[in-house]
């Protein structure tokens, strides 16, 4: 399962989005910015404020690194 914890404003965030729907890689979109609850998840457990933080079945990318993120999904 993925999560990614985003704001609508993030361009790194939409870059991460274009890149799973790319893919055709299923993710839940978690809005950091309105929902209070993710954002508390989020901080919870990456310990950090920035998005995207993505989480790969418990597996924590921060930030949009696509070299990680196709790692973890075993992409190459």
């Amino acid at each position: 399962m993925i999560k990614i914890y985003s704001t609508p404003t993030c361009i790194y965030c939409k870059y991460a989005k274009e890149f799973f729907k790319k893919n055709n890689i299923e993710y839940t979109d978690l809005n950091v910015a309105e929902d209070e609850k993710a954002r508390e998840e989020m901080i919870s457990k990456s310990q950090q404020m920035g998005v995207p933080v993505i989480d790969i079945d418990g597996k924590l990318v921060v930030g949009f690194d696509q070299r990680k993120i196709e790692e973890l999904l075993n992409l190459k």
